[in-house]
Parts: C-alpha cells; structure tokens; sequence
C-alpha cells in the first residue's frame, strides 16, 4: 500500500529559492472566488508567493473590500460567471463545471497550481507543464459524503434523489480521471491525504495550511464559559453541542455563529447557553481567549479554528476524527497537553468529555500557543514551495529553463 509522505523544508540546491525565473509563467487556478474562508486564505499565500501569476475562476464574486486579500487580481472566469443568478445560486451549476474548468487554455503556462476542493484540479494541461495542486479535499460530496448530503439535503428517495445520485456519479468519474493530469498532490492534512488515496488512488504530500496565528493574541485571564464559534451549517453540529450542554445546567456555553442550524439551536437552548449569532473578528477573538476550552464537534478535513483557539492559549475539546486529530495534542502530559477528544457525536460522548476536561490537569495556555505555532503563514510558504521546486525540477530537471518559455524565446 502506497504511504502517505510528510513533506519536508524546501528543497536543497539547484536554483535559489528566490529565484522565481525557474517557474516561468504560472497560472493559479481556485473553484470559485465568493468569500475569504479556509481555501482562500490558502489561495492568499500562494498568490503571495507568486505575485505574477494569472488568477482563473470558475466565478468571480468576491468580497471587493477583501480583494486586497488575492493582491487586488481578478480572476479569469467560465461562462458560468454570466448565467442567471450566478452571483446567489452559483452551486446549482454544478454539473456543468467540468465543462467550464476544461474551457480555459492554459497551454501558455509552465506552471499550474490549483486550489482545489472541488473542480480545479481538473484544469486541462499538456506534458510540457507542470501541474501542482492543492486539495483541499476531494469533492465531499461525491465520494464518501454523499449519502449524507442527500440527507441532510431531503433527497434520499424519489425522482430528484435518483437524479443526484446519477449526476454525482458522473461527476466521481469526471474526478478521478483527471487525478491523471496532477503531476504532484498536496493535502491539508493527513486526513485528506487519505482520502486522496482513496479517490485518485495517489499519495499526496502533507502541507497544512496557514492560521494567522499571530492575530490571536494570549488570553491572560480565562472565564468559566465554554465556546463555541463556527458557520451554523449541518455537519457542524452544533445543535447537538447546544443539546449536550443543556443537559449540563451548570455549565456555560456560549455560541457565536450564524447559518441554517441558527433556528434549531435556539430552540434546544436553555438558560445556561448563550446564542449571539455572528459577531465581527474582534469579539470573537477575545471570546476565544477568554474561554474555558473551545468545543468542537465537526469531523473536518483540518479545522483551522482549532488551531486558533489554541494561539490564544484555549485548550479545545474535539471529536477524535478528521483533521482534529493532527492539531490537537490529548496528552497526559503537561508539556504537550492541548485539549481531549470525544469518539462519538452524541451527547452521552459530549458529556462525559466535559467530565474527563474538568477532572484533567489544567491546561497551559502557553503550551497551547506553542503548538498552534506549528501551522504559520511562513511555514506554509516554506513547506509549499518546497513541493513544488522539487515537483519542477523533477519533471524538467534543475538547470533546464520553462520549457515552454524556451520554446517562445526560440519561436
């Protein structure tokens, strides 16, 4: 069985790591631009490091206050930018994104990175370029989420259900045939290393994506509440965290969120749980540092608001799957102890984790922050460039030029 490789520091040798003249020109492809989440912020340093690169969209709704984010560029798009209701009900178009992702010539490029959790990666290229890209997961909802989308969608049965199901499994087909065109994969995570190999059946290489660790300051008091703050989206789960806790009259909770899950978790709330829907950064940031722990109950492919709450010094307990795993230390051990995990998501497992956090040792919150360190913007950079200077060289060879810039000079 193929491993899983953890990647290592940018690589040694050949041509510095300044010198961006290696790469030729790069094309930077991203599914589609609408808000400044986890993938952007992903998409953010990469453009950083390849500042000259042409952007390219499937659609190009982006946040204008937030363009500064994407280095003021505005991506290239599909025809799909310009058909009704794209702006609002993108994601109904679904299907026809093979079809658009395909439709961008990018044979002038001798580098293609994608960013990709859904139909980048399958951007067509030719043999004498190089093709990096960065999943951040297969798509989940073709492969071994989907019996859950479609329930949490109300189409298990019926015409529409088979529909979906059919769709889907053109889309899986679509997706693993195009893993032939990735001469290098990256993961953010191990966890989705996994499932890489499982889709594409290729190992990918390990770079976790960057937390802007630095924004988060730590918390030098700490409250009795517990915290939880997230999009209120069903796989989230946090209706069955406000359950948990209300089972818990004497523990504080307080939630800050807002979503499709708001209605129902207000419903289950009770006196000891507080709901303040959303909330600008800086309330949620000094929420975060004065938490008693952060609770967290999504399986996610990493969750990089774990990773925040330990910078400000919380501690967090999380379900024991998904990208949790790789962020959170459950640890005996003072020195290494950043939070615990429940295997379970159920109130009874919820329950007694809260049990197991009070009975624990306390938690130090600098240990906490030491960890977090580890997943920093400049360690992404790092790590990321390290991949694809050896994926380059390895294809085309140290001291060769862009193959297909040579060609242009000599045409």
């Amino acid at each position: 069985m193929a491993h899983v490789t953890q990647v290592v520091p940018a690589a040694q040798g050949g041509f510095p790591m300044g010198d961006m003249r290696r790469f030729g020109r790069v094309a930077v492809i991203h599914d589609w631009l609408v808000a400044y989440a986890g993938s952007e912020k992903v998409l953010e340093q990469i453009l950083q490091m390849w500042p000259n690169a042409d952007l390219f969209s499937v659609v190009d709704f982006f946040p204008e206050p937030l363009r500064g984010a994407l280095g003021g560029k505005r991506a290239s798009t599909s025809f799909i930018q310009h058909l009704p209701r794209a702006k609002s009900s993108f994601r109904a178009y679904l299907p026809l994104m093979p079809l658009a992702v395909e439709q961008f010539d990018l044979s002038g490029y001798d580098l293609v990175i994608s960013s990709s959790h859904a139909v980048a990666k399958g951007v067509l290229t030719g043999p004498n370029q190089v093709h990096v890209s960065y999943v951040h997961s297969p798509i989940r909802y073709a492969w071994d989420l989907q019996h859950q989308y479609l329930a949490e969608a109300g189409i298990q049965r019926g015409l529409r259900s088979w529909l979906a199901r059919t769709m889907l499994h053109y889309m899986r087909i679509w997706d693993q045939r195009t893993a032939h065109g990735v001469d290098a994969f990256v993961s953010n995570s191990e966890f989705v290393a996994r499932r890489i190999r499982k889709a594409y059946g290729c190992d990918a290489s390990v770079v976790y994506p960057p937390v802007d660790v630095e924004r988060f300051g730590l918390g030098a008091e700490h409250d009795d509440y517990y915290l939880v703050a997230s999009r209120m989206v069903p796989y989230k789960r946090i209706p069955l965290l406000v359950e948990a806790f209300a089972s818990m009259p004497e523990r504080r909770l307080v939630v800050i969120g807002d979503g499709p899950d708001f209605a129902r978790a207000k419903a289950l709330a009770t006196p000891n749980i507080t709901l303040l829907g959303y909330q600008p950064d800086g309330v949620l940031v000094e929420h975060m540092q004065r938490a008693r722990a952060f609770v967290f109950a999504a399986e996610e492919d990493f969750g990089i608001s774990v990773v925040e709450a330990q910078a400000c010094g919380t501690p967090v307990i999380a379900f024991g799957r998904g990208g949790a795993r790789e962020s959170v230390v459950d640890s005996q051990d003072p020195e290494r102890a950043t939070g615990l995990f429940f295997m379970e998501q159920s109130v009874t497992s919820i329950v007694a984790a809260l049990e197991r956090f009070e009975e624990h040792a306390p938690f130090r919150p600098e240990v906490c922050r030491r960890n977090a360190m580890r997943f920093s913007g400049e360690r992404f950079r790092r790590e990321f460039m390290g991949v694809v200077e050896s994926t380059v060289d390895s294809i085309r060879g140290a001291d060769e030029l862009p193959l297909i810039n040579s060609r242009r000079r000599l045409a």
